[in-house]
């Protein structure tokens, strides 16, 4: 199929890399032009402005992945390309967006016949060698349309055990990827899995920082162990029931650096965990362990500890997201 991608960041580009070697034909365009360049050496071909993009992809119906950052950049990448494009086309918004914009956005565009998807995007760094888990928001017969396009993007089954009982049920979220449900529900469930990842992280940051202040002064001396946090994070990945690629990511951080020096413990959040705890309090649900992630990522700008290396180091891992020592 062809597609036009717009944003060849981190996971943009590499996007644009495993469709184009899955045998997809691909447009792009990026506001740094290297980018496209680097792409166009690949097999994909580069526009050099949006318009031109669109023009590029021919007769409708043609589809357009928008993979920008959440907030003014896409929203305004949105109505430019409404404006470009006609009846039939297919706006697709892979970043993080807030899911009652995308809500807003399908309701606005449908009167002009243009339909939209939101693709809650998960695999970071890593998506263009392990795939990235896709889920899909949006009329049901446009997901069906753009299914090469997904199943090329998702990971497969690969090694993972399969779940007893799955007969009957949709077989693409064996292969990573999942028609949510509606316009929204894509970035809804994506939001979700991100505050999830909150508190998960967060669990175990604290450990690990439990673990290195046994040795304090304060404390029995008999009482008092020297762990090697390195050694345990590596042997936890080996069967025992914590076994994740956030531990994987975290073993690998304290193998390079025991003390994670590299690494300031000053946590950013992306909007997706402020966005779970506002939609718990919507729906008079309790969020104790995702509120609370939340709030220690917002202490951990005044004073950091070693949990909070550690979730620096993760957040590295899985998203490049660089929090570097303060000078």
């Amino acid at each position: 199929m062809q597609i036009g991608v717009i944003g060849l960041g981190r996971m943009g580009g590499n996007i644009v890399r495993r469709l184009t070697r899955a045998g997809h034909s691909c447009v792009v365009f990026d506001a740094n032009p290297k980018a496209g360049a680097e792409l166009a050496k690949e097999g994909a071909t580069a526009a050099d402005s949006v318009p031109s993009l669109v023009e590029a992809l021919g007769a409708s119906p043609r589809t357009v992945w928008v993979m920008l950052p959440s907030g003014k950049i896409t929203e305004d990448m949105v109505a430019q390309l409404g404006s470009l494009m006609r009846a039939g086309d297919v706006i697709i918004d892979g970043g993080n967006s807030n899911f009652k914009d995308d809500v807003r956005r399908g309701r606005e565009l449908k009167p002009k016949g243009i339909k939209y998807l939101d693709v809650g995007t998960s695999g970071g760094v890593w998506g263009l060698a392990r795939g990235y888990c896709l889920m899909i928001g949006g009329d049901a017969d446009v997901v069906a349309h753009l299914d090469p396009i997904f199943s090329a993007l998702a990971p497969g089954i690969g090694d993972i055990e399969r779940t007893p009982g799955r007969e009957g049920l949709d077989p693409r979220a064996e292969q990573g990827y999942l028609h949510a449900g509606p316009v929204g529900s894509g970035h809804f469930v994506k939001m979700i899995h991100n505050g999830i990842e909150y508190g998960m992280m967060q669990a175990f940051a604290e450990g690990f920082d439990i673990m290195k202040n046994r040795n304090l002064p304060s404390l029995p001396e008999d009482e008092r162990f020297d762990l090697n946090m390195a050694e345990i994070a590596e042997v936890w990945r080996r069967g025992s029931v914590v076994t994740s690629w956030l531990l994987d990511l975290t073993a690998s951080a304290l193998a390079g650096d025991a003390k994670l020096e590299g690494y300031s413990g000053d946590v950013a959040d992306s909007g997706e965990g402020r966005w779970t705890v506002e939609a718990a309090i919507e729906e008079a649900v309790p969020a104790d362990v995702l509120a609370a992630s939340l709030f220690v990522r917002f202490r951990s700008r005044q004073d950091h500890t070693f949990a909070e290396k550690i979730l620096s180091a993760m957040r590295f891992g899985f998203g490049g997201h660089v929090e570097a020592p303060k000078a």
